[in-house]
């Protein structure tokens, strides 16, 4: 299996019935502040408040009888974890789901809310991977991988096919990049239908691999991640990154204060709920990472899920 257009529509045929068709909002004080125009796609209104619940849902549903008979298993933060359990009730199966211990408390609250099954681990990469593993082997259910899954990349993608379908002459997609599931979708849908269209990728600084692995040439796995942007705290996967290379233009870093005035600024002047990863594009372009002043620029805004009882101001 591969990602494509074919893939992407495919996916989008699939799911369909499953999700909502996200609104594209402007707002003219964020286009006068950056001298463009913004249009941001809000995957923060999709089911499950992220616009996992694409990749999710078009990977189980996917899934034959056979393969689907003992139930899903993933490890997650919370967005995907979420929309793994809300695809797998709409399946009627099981969902089995790994969460680091210091996960977003609303996020946990989602996955209950949808009938995860949930064990908790230690907040590390290897540590999800390995808890994952062990209900796999107890539980004989199915991985569904964040990003490192073709069928989730292709749910993804559909977001992109959406926002373009909507606005089709846009100069600059922005995405935030953590495993790279939604970044490898939005940039194969983009170029696809748009091959002059510049695909950048935006992270936080305290959680650069993206960024490092594109300017060496391979995977540098992140070792000491720090950021508030809980959703990019993972590594590029291996079936990820290859698409990155190919595809993407460039891949940015931003700092955390970035990250809060980015996020308050969407609240106030959008009035809209976003979680810090979402908020990570913006942040890039009032840093001045990524150049947008006369050019119309899509914004995917990833998610919505905020503990309001921790907000970082």
């Amino acid at each position: 299996m591969s990602l494509d257009l074919a893939a992407i529509r495919t996916a989008h045929d699939r799911i369909r019935p499953h999700i909502v068709r996200t609104p594209v909002l402007t707002n003219e004080w964020l286009d006068a502040a950056c001298g463009g125009r913004l249009f941001f796609k809000c995957e923060n209104l999709q089911h499950v408040g992220a616009f996992k619940a694409r990749g999710a849902t078009n990977a189980i549903f996917s899934l034959s009888d056979a393969e689907a008979v003992h139930g899903v298993a993933t490890h997650s933060s919370g967005n995907h974890a979420a929309a793994v359990a809300r695809a797998a009730r709409l399946r009627g199966i099981p969902a089995f789901i790994v969460m680091p211990s210091n996960s977003n408390a609303a996020k946990i609250r989602n996955v209950e809310r949808f009938g995860g099954r949930i064990t908790l681990c230690e907040p590390t990469n290897a540590a999800r991977e390995a808890a994952c593993a062990r209900l796999i082997t107890e539980t004989s259910a199915t991985l569904i991988h964040p990003f490192n899954d073709y069928r989730v990349m292709a749910g993804q993608g559909t977001a992109a096919l959406e926002l373009l379908e909507d606005h089709p002459g846009l100069d600059l997609i922005l995405c935030p990049v953590g495993g790279g599931g939604l970044l490898c979708g939005t940039a194969v849908a983009a170029k696809a239908l748009h091959p002059a269209l510049r695909i950048i990728a935006t992270e936080p600084a305290g959680a650069d691999d993206a960024a490092r692995s594109f300017q060496a040439g391979q995977v540098v796995p992140a070792t000491k991640v720090e950021t508030i942007a809980d959703g990019l705290r993972t590594t590029i996967g291996p079936l990820n990154f290859p698409l990155i290379q190919r595809y993407v233009d460039d891949v940015v870093t931003v700092t955390e204060a970035g990250i809060i005035t980015a996020m308050r600024r969407l609240w106030e002047e959008m009035k809209i709920i976003v979680e810090p990863s979402a908020a990570v594009p913006l942040a890039a372009i009032l840093e001045g990472k990524v150049r947008v002043a006369g050019l119309r620029t899509g914004i995917i805004l990833s998610g919505g899920n905020v503990d309001l009882a921790a907000l970082p101001w």
